[in-house]
């Protein structure tokens, strides 16, 4: 072993340890060199159409590490494990039905929480390695973070496009840090998924198109982020959720008894993760900011998820929630709003649901409302 493979051995040793004192779970490292099979990748889902809207930056960009930072030759990607279970959580019955945000948006917006501990390790970095130059994302850089935490051996790369480690199964938010300095990478890991495809068939949409290959419009964490009125074919099968979904996580076999709680800020609040849906109806925009505004899933603001709530208590066929569908109705400003809230009613169907329909009808103006009542009436008629 030469002097430069030791100081190496030894650099990348402090850094392991100094990233575990800070309170990230995993660390690994890799080659800052062209992604290339994921560039073919992502064409492929460009061409077909699969692609969400949300990425940041060109298809080059996401994989040309160079195009980010110049000279790059590192890439460093960490991972910070977040909780699965949510201890005490509220019953939901009738007459007082409970949406629910999905695990990712539990505690504090991880993107605060992990660009902190990229902070701290970088100012460690400058540190030791004097000149070098840096640049760190979360989730909303151009880089893919889940091809960067492949290569670096952080997981696996699941049927259901998540980074599974052996460690914390896919419950684990992901970060990376350029350098144009070079430190030894670490071995990518195989795959664990076998023939085992229970994440592929779970998709309640269907949006896993096969293992690895996601078409995101059909993806219910994309839909529910969304701000326009849902497809018919995908209402239902929101169910009471309200942001993101966890069914291809949840029944993946890696992920059985993975729980940790190793971050106090990304502790989930019951009443927070697992809110009454009535209550989230007429929440004004402050309100909402103060009670949901540290959380990942507030993001889009309120819109999507009043309308996700407004979706599931007619899903649910919340036979309480007509008054408050009905106001929906008459008094909100936003017609997706109001088609929401005719789609529900025509669900419940009671006699009260069908009044609401048919006062609604006689003030209607906008087209996508007035279909949606028409359509909800005829429900009751058939």
């Amino acid at each position: 072993m030469t002097p430069t493979d030791v100081k190496q051995k030894a650099l990348k040793q402090r850094l392991k340890e100094e990233a575990a004192a800070i309170g990230i779970d995993k660390i690994g490292f890799a080659s800052a060199d062209p992604f290339v099979t994921m560039k073919e990748r992502l064409t492929v889902q460009q061409q077909k159409g699969y692609a969400s809207g949300f990425e940041k930056g060109s298809i080059a960009e996401r994989t040309e590490p160079d195009l980010l930072l110049p000279e790059a030759k590192t890439i460093l990607s960490i991972a910070v494990a977040y909780p699965s279970k949510l201890k005490d959580a509220p019953p939901s019955r009738k007459g007082s039905r409970r949406g629910v945000f999905c695990r990712a948006s539990w505690g504090e917006d991880y993107h605060h929480v992990l660009r902190r501990k990229l902070e701290k390790l970088q100012a460690f970095i400058e540190a030791e390695i004097p000149g070098v130059r840096v640049r760190s994302m979360v989730d909303t850089g151009e880089l893919s973070d889940r091809a960067a935490a492949i290569r670096s051996g952080i997981g696996w790369s699941g049927k259901n496009c998540a980074v599974i480690t052996p460690e914390f199964g896919s419950y684990v938010y992901l970060g990376e840090m350029i350098l144009d300095y070079a430190i030894e990478p670490d071995q990518p890991l195989e795959s664990q998924c076998g023939t085992c495809n229970k994440c592929v068939d779970a998709c309640p949409t269907g949006a896993l198109i096969q293992g690895g290959q996601l078409d995101s419009s059909k993806c219910i964490a994309f839909l529910t982020q969304t701000k326009d009125m849902l497809p018919e074919q995908y209402r239902k099968k929101l169910g009471n959720r309200l942001y993101g979904c966890d069914t291809c996580q949840t029944v993946c076999p890696e992920n059985k008894g993975m729980d940790h709680h190793h971050h106090e800020e990304l502790e989930p609040e019951p009443e927070k993760v697992k809110p009454l849906l009535q209550s989230m109806l007429f929440l004004s925009n402050k309100e909402f900011k103060q009670t949901y505004g540290k959380m990942a899933g507030s993001w889009r603001g309120k819109k999507p998820i009043q309308r996700n709530a407004v979706l599931a208590l007619g899903t649910l066929k919340e036979e309480a929630a007509v008054p408050d569908l009905q106001k929906v109705l008459l008094e909100d400003v936003r017609p997706v709003l109001r088609a929401a809230a005719a789609w529900s009613l025509g669900q419940i169907q009671t006699a009260d649901a069908q009044h609401a329909l048919h006062t609604a009808s006689e003030k209607e103006t906008d087209p996508m409302v007035e279909k949606e009542i028409l359509e909800a009436r005829m429900i009751g008629e058939e």
